[in-house]
């Protein structure tokens, strides 16, 4: 009896590509990340400011924010960007006593966390994996440190990132003297595949660790490395869409909650497509996705 598994083969992407696309469709992606979106509102502020200290520890907190600010320009707009550095300022000039400081603190973590927590949530219904109802309160209390981790790990990835753009930009400005007709091309290619390259990783290991599920590494590198293709190019295109239709103009003042809300979605419609991948990938190809001891599955 032969009980080899099959293997993947390059001309199977069309029809993993349907699967997936039909299984995201019915998994209601819309409601998720409408879910995840608003965590995120709730969540930025708390989450730029442990970032902005953990980075600005070793790069200075004003370089950070700088590159944040930039970062969220090229994704959003001035506008909005302008409007969250001055509720992070509003945020860190705060002159608190010691009770305040400490509730604070704890408030902080609390909220930067809820994204990552409603992100595990999600990614379990995806991957059709229910925590056990009877898991105690150090389940909860475990899944919020894990998602603390994770902002630390976004941490140090920018870090890198932000190292890695700077020699970037010195070998580009070496190219400008040397080839400046090229020098478009080149930086664009590169800046893709720093991208691409930090942002599988990121979700290599949001995959990994982040549901409470057991997958194999294999598994999750092609699913991590599809997803972040898919996220660099909808993220140059959202861009691309704000910056034409301006679609927070419409709002006013909460116009700058419109494109947060719009920009999460977006890209959690994004990420849980390429996690729907990676489930159908590891199901027929018989690697599987496992729920973990305090975890069962729902198919």
């Amino acid at each position: 009896m032969n009980t080899s598994k099959p293997k993947f083969n390059y001309k199977d992407l069309p029809s993993l590509i349907k699967e997936t696309y039909k299984a995201w469709d019915e998994a209601n992606p819309w409601r998720l990340s409408a879910v995840v979106a608003y965590y995120a509102i709730l969540s930025l502020p708390a989450l730029l400011i442990i970032i902005i200290n953990i980075i600005g520890s070793v790069w200075g907190p004003d370089i950070v924010q700088g590159q944040l600010t930039n970062e969220i320009s090229s994704a959003l707009g001035r506008d909005a960007a302008e409007s969250i550095e001055t509720i992070i300022s509003e945020t860190q000039n705060k002159e608190d006593n010691l009770i305040s400081t400490i509730i604070g603190i704890g408030t902080l973590l609390f909220g930067a966390t809820g994204v990552f927590y409603q992100l595990k949530i999600s990614l379990n219904e995806i991957w059709k994996i229910k925590p056990d109802p009877n898991a105690n309160f150090w389940k909860v209390i475990t899944d919020r440190a894990r998602s603390f981790a994770f902002i630390l790990v976004i941490g140090f990835l920018l870090l890198v990132s932000f190292i890695i753009t700077a020699g970037v930009s010195a070998l580009n400005e070496y190219i400008r003297q040397v080839l400046p007709e090229v020098l478009i091309y080149i930086a664009y290619l590169l800046d893709f595949i720093v991208s691409v390259g930090i942002i599988t990783i990121l979700f290599a290991l949001m995959f990994r660790y982040l549901p409470d599920a057991r997958i194999k590494w294999k598994t999750v590198w092609k699913g991590a490395l599809i997803t972040a293709v898919l996220f660099v190019i909808g993220k140059s295109l959202l861009g691309l869409y704000f910056g034409a239709a301006n679609p927070g103009s419409t709002y006013g003042a909460a116009g700058t909650i419109v494109l947060i809300l719009l920009w999460v979605s977006y890209s959690c419609l994004i990420l849980f497509f390429g996690a729907q991948f990676t489930y159908v990938y590891a199901k027929r190809y018989g690697m599987g996705i496992e729920p973990t001891s305090i975890a069962k599955r729902t198919d």
